[in-house]
């Protein structure tokens, strides 16, 4: 992974070089072993002007997720349409490097289950179940018994391009490529391809499916989930 990440020009004060670096270090070391003293100097900074802009690796942190989150949430929405879509696959594919940081540290937020992973799970899951709505309703995308769940289906599978790149590219004979433009090229059209016309040339799966269900008595429905602890992190001392 690269040791920088690329800014727009306009966006190349102090506060967000630290960011830029932090992202880095964060998506490559992990939160834990990563350090300000680290961070900083990967932006070319002193440790004391990162406290002095953010306060604690934690500060940090939330500012890179919110970020990082925008940032993928922004090509996300670009692909509800066909000219965003061919957009961003140009764009990755053109210059997939600018993509791997931000990849990198949303695979690792997935992984660890942190809260960033979460909220971007969710957030992929629910604006993919609009998509498909909308979808549904102007007739661009055939009607389903349950686009909740095609959603999460959808959205699963695309976040485990980010979280599984590595064993994709070994897959394809890319070993040690991760998601880089041969794989990227190569899962292209075939994923469309399978959404576009489906991967069954008649509905007797579907029938053997639906008439399974059908003789199977639903399971009692599950008591509500306990909320889950919040978020540890580790003291001031190790962040230093």
């Amino acid at each position: 992974m690269r040791t920088a990440r690329p800014s727009p020009p306009e966006d190349l004060t102090a506060r967000a070089l630290i960011r830029d670096a932090a992202i880095v270090h964060f998506a490559q070391d992990g939160f834990r072993k990563s350090s300000l003293r680290a961070i900083a100097a990967t932006a070319g900074v002193s440790a004391s002007l990162v406290v002095h802009h953010f306060g604690s690796k934690e500060r940090l942190r939330g500012e890179c997720d919110e970020f990082v989150i925008g940032t993928m949430l922004a090509a996300a929405r670009d692909k509800a349409s066909p000219a965003g879509l061919q957009a961003v696959i140009q764009g990755y594919l053109a210059n997939p490097a600018e993509y791997e940081v931000d990849v990198a540290y949303l695979s690792r937020a997935i992984a660890e289950e942190t809260a960033a992973g979460r909220t971007f799970v969710d957030t992929i899951v629910d604006e993919t179940e609009a998509i498909i709505r909308a979808g549904i309703a102007d007739g661009t995308m055939n009607p389903s018994s349950d686009p909740r769940a095609v959603a999460v289906l959808i959205a699963t599978t695309s976040l485990a391009m980010m979280t599984m790149s590595a064993h994709l590219a070994r897959s394809l004979g890319f070993e040690g490529l991760g998601l880089g433009q041969e794989t990227m090229r190569r899962l292209a059209l075939p994923s469309v391809e399978l959404y576009t016309h489906g991967l069954y040339t008649d509905e007797t799966v579907l029938n053997v499916t639906r008439k399974a269900l059908a003789a199977t008595p639903e399971p009692a429905a599950a008591p509500p989930a306990e909320p889950m602890p919040a978020q540890e992190y580790p003291s001031r001392e190790d962040t230093r």
